[in-house]
């Protein structure tokens, strides 16, 4: 009898020990939600970044079900352009992935980026869980320490919603089709205004 309760304590002892390790465990895959305009241009930002897994363009924050690109180009279902980023917390933090995000935005500019105007182009931050959303409030709030900012940023900070993987010819757009996109950015006038904003932590192409 008292081998036997013995052993089951030990039992409840090691599930114990196991449950608050796992509590404690940081999973090794978490995602963020970002819109900045251009889906193409956004991705960009997050691609080759280290400890970052991938990064998937879509779309979010609107109402139609599995909208397709000439729906959220049109600007009639709510959505903004965004990326999905798929990281390792414990190789970069989200902390981190927030500066990035903004110095690759432009935060005075309300429904539109760069050269791209409408709800869809909207930039803004969409957290997931009360750590991303402190997180992300926090940023905004140690950039409007800053005169220029504070009470001029448009970006908005919401709740994530579904995000719907944009078409496979929009992923890596860069890449397939680089030409094309390296002259839609510059006509676009997205690094001359992210350097005017930003100066020398202005975001680009990697």
């Amino acid at each position: 009898m008292g081998s036997r309760f013995s052993a089951s304590l030990s039992v409840s002892l090691a599930l114990l020990s196991w449950a608050a390790f796992a509590a404690e465990a940081k999973p090794d895959r978490a995602s963020a939600v970002f819109a900045g305009g251009c889906f193409w241009c956004e991705e960009t930002a997050f691609e080759g970044v280290a400890g970052v897994f991938s990064v998937t363009s879509g779309y979010t924050g609107g109402q139609t079900k599995n909208p397709s690109y000439e729906q959220v180009s049109a600007g009639v279902t709510g959505h903004a352009e965004s990326v999905q980023v798929i990281y390792d917390p414990a190789k970069i933090s989200y902390e981190r992935l927030l500066e990035i995000f903004w110095h690759n935005v432009d935060p005075f500019a309300r429904n539109a980026q760069f050269c791209d105007h409408g709800t869809q182009y909207r930039s803004a931050i969409f957290y997931q869980g009360d750590e991303q959303r402190r997180a992300a409030w926090a940023s905004k709030a140690k950039l409007e320490e800053e005169p220029r900012f504070k009470g001029q940023i448009a970006t908005q900070v919401v709740a994530a919603s579904v995000f719907y993987p944009a078409e496979e010819y929009h992923q890596d757009y860069y890449k397939k089709n680089p030409a094309h996109y390296q002259a839609y950015r510059l006509g676009c006038g997205r690094d001359r205004r992210l350097k005017e904003i930003w100066g020398e932590a202005a975001g680009g192409h990697p």
